[in-house]
C-alpha cells in the first residue's frame, strides 16, 4: 500500500509529466483506431464548446455532414428548462436595454448631485454595483448558452464575432449595454450576412460608446471608430486603404451616436426628415458633415445616414474584407497560420455569396485542411474551461457561473474584459505559457474534486447542492478513452483516487486539444 508520502510523490511526478506533455509543441499523437470514429469526436469538439453525450449522439445518429448542416442551419434555441429559468430571471432579460441604461444614468446623476461625502460614496457604490450586476448577468447568460445551447455553433460564432467586434464592458456605462450588444447585435447575426452584422454593431450604443463615435461631430472629428472599422473589423491592415480613407469615413460617421433623452432634439426644418432614432441609437444631422467625401475611390455625396449605408456597402463588398474575415475565421477554426489556399477559397465564397457567413463556414468545414487540423489545436481559456464543465457534468445545469467567469479572468480571457479593440489573440501560442498551464491544472483540480462552487447558489438562500463530476462514463469509455496515448493512459492508471484521476484527465494533452 502506498504511503502518504509516496502518494504525494506520485501526484507530483504525474502532474510534472503531463505539464511537459501539454507544453510540448507537437502534443501527443492520437491513435487511429477507435469506435466511434475519432474524426467525428474531433469534429464535435471543434464545432461545439466541447463533447458531451448529447452532441456525440447527434453526430452518431446523422453522421458528420448532417451534423455540420444542422449546426449551420439551427435557429436560435432556448436552453434546457433549469438553465433557461436562470436566464429568464435576469434583469437583462426582463427589462429593455434602453430602459436599463436610462435608469442607470439617472442613478449616476443623482449620486453626483449629493454633497455629503459619506452619502455620495454610498450612492456611487450602489451605482457601480448596479452596473457590475448587469455585467455579471451578461457573463452568466453567455456561459449558460455556451454550456447548454443546442445550437452550439451559433454560440461559438457569437463568441468569435464579439471578439472580432470587441467592446470592453468597464468603459463608461457599457456594462449596462454589453448583454444586449452580445445578444442582439452579435448573436442575432452570427450565422447571417456579414454586411448585416457590421451595421448591427455600428448601430449599437455599446460600440459607439466604446470607440467614441458618439463624440464624432462636424468640426470635432473623432477617427477612433473609423480607423478600427477599416483596420480590424473589415479590410485589415495593409489592404490598400489610406489614411485619407479613414478620415473620410470618420466624416461620413459624424452624427452617428447615442441619445438617452426621451425626446428628439430641436432641429432646423430641413434636417428634421433626416433625423433617425432607434432605442438609444441616434443619427443627428445637426452633428453631421454634409460635405462630399472621397472614400475607397468613390464619391459619396452629402446626404445624411445614407452615406453610412453606402460606405458599409463598399467596405463589405471589398475583396480585402472577404480575405481578412476569412483569414480570421480560418485561424479560429483551423489554427495558427491557416493555409493560404484555404483562406482564398473561403474569400471566394464570401464574395460569391455576398458575405453569407454560413456559406463561408461550409466551405471551411468541408475542406481537407480543416479535417487535417482536427484534434491538433490547443484550446484557448474559454474553450478549456467550458469544455471541462460540459464533460464533467454532462448536461446537469450548474447553479453558479461565477467560478467559470473567475477562471477566465485568471487565465487572461475574461468575458467582455479585453481593453483594446483588437480582441483576444486567436493564436494557440498565446495561451501555452507555463503560467497559463499552471492555472489550468488548478482549475482541473477544482472541477475534478467537485470543489469548484458551480452548484452553490449565488444568493446564498439555498445550500450548496454537491455534484461530483462523473467523467468516467459511457461517453469516456466509448469515445474518449480509445484516443488516449500510452503515456496518458499510464499516468491515469496511477491515480490513487477518483478526484486525482479527474484532475489528471482534465490536465491531459488530449483534453487540452480541440
Amino acid at each position: 500500500m502506498a504511503t502518504n508520502g509516496n502518494r504525494r510523490e506520485l501526484r507530483r511526478t504525474s502532474w510534472h509529466g503531463l505539464a511537459v506533455c501539454s507544453l510540448a509543441t507537437g502534443l501527443l499523437a492520437v491513435p487511429a483506431h477507435a469506435a466511434p470514429d475519432p474524426a467525428d469526436i474531433a469534429l464535435v469538439n471543434r464545432l461545439t464548446w466541447g463533447v458531451d453525450e448529447a452532441s456525440v449522439k447527434d453526430i452518431a445518429d446523422g453522421g458528420p455532414s448532417r451534423f455540420i448542416d444542422e449546426q449551420l442551419r439551427a435557429p436560435p434555441s432556448k436552453l434546457p428548462p433549469e438553465a433557461q429559468a436562470q436566464v429568464d430571471a435576469m434583469r437583462i432579460s426582463r427589462e429593455p436595454m434602453a430602459q436599463l441604461v436610462v435608469e442607470i444614468d439617472a442613478q449616476n446623476k443623482a449620486a453626483n448631485a449629493i454633497t455629503d461625502p459619506v452619502e455620495k460614496k454610498a450612492a456611487r457604490d450602489a451605482y457601480n454595483k448596479a452596473l457590475n450586476d448587469l455585467n455579471r448577468e451578461a457573463q452568466s447568460r453567455s456561459l449558460l448558452r455556451d454550456l447548454y445551447a443546442p445550437d452550439q455553433l451559433r454560440e461559438q460564432m457569437t463568441w468569435f464575432w464579439f471578439n472580432h467586434f470587441n467592446v470592453q464592458a468597464n468603459k463608461r456605462d457599457i456594462r449596462a449595454m454589453v448583454g444586449d450588444y452580445e445578444d442582439q447585435a452579435i448573436r442575432a447575426h452570427a450565422l447571417g450576412r456579414f454586411r448585416d452584422l457590421l451595421e448591427a454593431t455600428l448601430r449599437h450604443p455599446a460600440m459607439l460608446r466604446y470607440l467614441d463615435n458618439d463624440q464624432n461631430a462636424v468640426g470635432k472629428i473623432n477617427e477612433n471608430y473609423a480607423r478600427e472599422i477599416m483596420e480590424l473589423h473589415t479590410m485589415g491592415v495593409g489592404s490598400g486603404y489610406t489614411q485619407k480613407d479613414v478620415q473620410e469615413l470618420a466624416r461620413i460617421l459624424t452624427g452617428v451616436g447615442v441619445d438617452l433623452k426621451p425626446t428628439a432634439p430641436k432641429l432646423k426644418p430641413q434636417w428634421q426628415p433626416l433625423y433617425l432614432r432607434s432605442g438609444l441609437f441616434e443619427f443627428n444631422p445637426a452633428r453631421h458633415d454634409f460635405g462630399d467625401k472621397q472614400f475607397l475611390g468613390h464619391t459619396i455625396h452629402g446626404s445624411g445616414f445614407g452615406e453610412v449605408e453606402q460606405a458599409l456597402d463598399l467596405i463589405a463588398a471589398s475583396p480585402a474584407t472577404a480575405h481578412h474575415v476569412s483569414s480570421q475565421l480560418a485561424t479560429y477554426f483551423v489554427g495558427d497560420a491557416p493555409p493560404a489556399a484555404l483562406v482564398d477559397r473561403m474569400a471566394m465564397t464570401f464574395q460569391r455569396s455576398k458575405g453569407d457567413i454560413a456559406a463561408v463556414l461550409r466551405t471551411l468545414f468541408r475542406s481537407s485542411e480543416f479535417k487535417a487540423s482536427l484534434g491538433k489545436t490547443l484550446k484557448d481559456p474559454v474553450h478549456y474551461a467550458v469544455s471541462a464543465v460540459r464533460l464533467a457534468y454532462n448536461g446537469r445545469t450548474i447553479l453558479n457561473t461565477d467560478p467559470l467567469s473567475n477562471w477566465l479572468q485568471r487565465m487572461g480571457q475574461g468575458l467582455f474584459a479585453h481593453e483594446t479593440p483588437d480582441g483576444y489573440a486567436l493564436a494557440s501560442s498565446d495561451w501555452s505559457g507555463p503560467g497559463q498551464m499552471a492555472t489550468r491544472f488548478e482549475i482541473a483540480r477544482l472541477i475534478g474534486s467537485g470543489a469548484a462552487g458551480l452548484f452553490k447558489p449565488r444568493d446564498g438562500a439555498k445550500p450548496e447542492q454537491p455534484a461530483f463530476p462523473q467523467i468516467q462514463s459511457a461517453l469516456f469509455f466509448q469515445s474518449l478513452q480509445p484516443q488516449l496515448s500510452a503515456s496518458t493512459t499510464q499516468v491515469l492508471a496511477k491515480a490513487t483516487s477518483q478526484q486525482e484521476w479527474n484532475t489528471l484527465y482534465l490536465s491531459s494533452p488530449e483534453f487540452m486539444r480541440r
